[in-house]
């Protein structure tokens, strides 16, 4: 991920590598064959013993602007390469005092981060390489180039980014992931949501961070972030499956969870598969979907106690969950309420049956439901949750 900072030119023909060619932020011109390339080429050559100490030199002897970029980068490469990541940040920091716009210096800075296991600094880094590309893309043509050439130039360096712009999200992305505390978990994925909006990448963050800010027990907040990012992408899937579960553990919010699952299932019969992705892997995504709208549909019939349309609506859920053993255990558990209430029994222990079949947390009260049905007492039988 270096950048392609230093462009080499013949002195003899006067020739220059165009800056289309290099990547985001200022380019430092080095004529091929000077006493400046011959430096960075001993740099680049020296034995990690000797090197630092060559950059001292080169740093020193060159005070301009231009070439105390170049000797941060050349910092930056020693020291990430020593593991000394504190050191990265502290000449990362003063290239940006530079070149603002340096975009490989961000990513440099955010794999120092993720390297040293520093959160924290990773998406503070996350957002400057965003709004790097993001004020760059906004940009305008400098003067004495045309916007033609311009819109050329760009498209060709965020092209050339394009690798460095993947890792920047896949990081952050895992580094969300890796992070135990659901709150703070929630948080990241928010701004993730936030970075990437309007973007598939985008849609999923906000879902991770709808599902943990309800693990943290912050409905507030997780509310304020679905009904956000509903406002960004009305069709977003997981969200709408999230919100549709949470309405339906809610008396009073029946009609909305109904509604939220309905457009679920409409949506995944014109849903088009992502680039990339393999086709037995959308395939099992769609059902899946299906499958959770469905569960969710079931859920309501219990609550309305209309257990034979709950019935239906979970049995056909089932099939559709069985790759996803939580989500097919707890249909499941739901199926075996449903039949109770109709006063099925052989059918509601087989739900059980398969429910506790399967290691997910619904193992445990389903086993304990199929011993009160083998043990035949007087009592009310609890809705599902």
């Amino acid at each position: 991920m270096s950048r392609l900072r230093i462009l080499l030119a013949s002195l003899l023909l006067m020739l220059f590598v165009p800056c289309c060619c290099g990547q985001i932020g200022k380019s430092v011109i080095i004529p091929a064959g000077s006493e400046i390339d011959h430096q960075l080429t001993a740099i680049t050559k020296a034995d990690p013993s000797q090197k630092l100490a060559l950059i001292d030199q080169f740093a020193s002897a060159h005070p301009e602007p231009e070439y105390q970029i170049v000797a941060d980068e050349q910092y930056i490469g020693y020291f990430l390469n020593a593991k000394q990541y504190d050191k990265v940040f502290e000449y990362g920091e003063k290239l940006f005092a530079l070149d603002p716009d340096s975009y490989s210096t961000a990513v440099n800075m955010i794999r120092a981060a993720a390297e040293k296991g520093d959160i924290d600094k990773m998406f503070a880094y996350g957002e400057k390489a965003n709004a790097i590309v993001q004020r760059f893309t906004n940009s305008s043509a400098p003067a004495g180039m045309d916007a033609a050439t311009w819109d050329a130039t760009k498209q060709q360096k965020l092209a050339n980014s394009k690798d460095d712009q993947d890792y920047v999200r896949q990081s952050l992305v895992s580094g969300a992931y890796g992070v135990a505390d659901p709150a703070k978990k929630a948080s990241y994925f928010e701004l993730l949501g936030k970075l990437y909006a309007n973007t598939p990448e985008g849609d999923q963050a906000f879902a991770m961070a709808v599902a943990s800010y309800q693990q943290a027990q912050d409905h507030s907040k997780m509310l304020e972030v679905a009904n956000h990012a509903l406002t960004l992408n009305p069709n977003n899937i997981s969200v709408l499956l999230l919100l549709a579960d949470d309405c339906s553990e809610k008396p009073d919010q029946l009609d909305k969870a109904e509604s939220y699952a309905n457009k679920v299932l409409s949506l995944t019969q014109t849903a088009k598969k992502p680039d990339g992705v393999p086709d037995d892997q959308w395939t099992q995504e769609i059902s899946v979907q299906k499958g959770l709208a469905l569960s969710t549909l079931g859920q309501v019939g219990i609550a309305r106690k209309q257990n034979a349309q709950a019935v239906d609506s979970l049995t056909k859920a089932a099939p559709l969950l069985k790759s996803n053993p939580t989500s097919y255990a707890r249909n499941q558990y739901r199926l075996g309420f449903a039949y109770l209430n109709l006063k099925k029994n052989p059918e509601a222990k087989q739900a059980f049956t398969d429910a506790a079949s399967v290691d997910s947390p619904y193992k445990a009260p389903a086993q304990q439901k199929l011993t009160e049905l083998n043990t035949p007492h007087p009592g009310v039988h609890k809705k599902p949750s």
